[in-house]
């Protein structure tokens, strides 16, 4: 390998790294939020162009998930950024047009983990961008 295809595939492997620690982080915050009482929907849901990590339900809330392991609760509860809520939020309001999903409260949730740490469940994560509900 060339020196200068180096970076590229280091870059490849991080992101793939990445991606299978995603997933792996994801499976786990699922099966947290089953212990919970939630019955999960959807793992990576694409909607609007915008992927939800995990769409569950408890009673008559629908919960938009994002899952972030990070190093520390700390880094994780700061990973999600605005133009991220945002994103969320369009891909909330689209998840109640869907069969099945008049008449429910939606709210975004953020699911902080790190290692050794107990998960951390933020329920409505950015209550400031609650996604609108339409009748």
């Amino acid at each position: 390998m060339t020196a200068a295809r180096e970076p590229t595939a280091l870059r490849r492997g991080r992101g793939l790294k990445a991606r299978a620690s995603g997933r792996s982080a994801e499976r786990f915050a699922a099966l947290w939020l089953m212990l919970k009482g939630y019955r999960i929907l959807a793992f990576r849901s694409r909607t609007h162009g915008v992927e939800i990590d995990l769409l569950a339900r408890r009673g008559r809330v629908l919960a938009v998930i994002e899952v972030k392991a990070r190093r520390s609760l700390a880094e994780a509860l700061a990973a999600v950024t605005p133009v991220q809520q945002q994103r969320l939020r369009r891909a909330a309001e689209a998840m109640l047009s869907r069969p099945g999903m008049a008449g429910l409260s939606v709210r975004l949730d953020l699911l902080a983990l790190a290692p050794g740490r107990w998960p951390r469940h933020i329920h409505d994560a950015w209550p400031d961008i609650r996604p609108s509900i339409r009748p």
